[in-house]
């Protein structure tokens, strides 16, 4: 398991959610939620953009590229 699987599991569990509830909130089924999880499937874009909002996360943190959980400033 790659990283950022590790990371979207440790965020979720961090946050006392079930997949299912985690999926309901970021709009995808529980299924695809675990698959994402497992590495089965790739993360898409808009979904790792959801995590990471949901999350307060940066999608780099998501992504294994930066430790640092700190999400970038909004642009203007």
């Amino acid at each position: 398991m790659t990283a950022k699987y590790e990371r979207i599991r440790n965020l979720r569990e961090d946050a006392d959610l079930t997949q299912a509830q985690m999926g309901e909130k970021i709009n995808v089924p529980q299924r695809t939620y675990a698959y994402y999880e497992s590495g089965e499937r790739m993360v898409p874009p808009q979904v790792l953009a959801a995590l990471a909002q949901y999350h307060h996360v940066s999608v780099d943190y998501l992504l294994g590229l930066t430790d640092e959980k700190t999400p970038y400033p909004r642009a203007k």
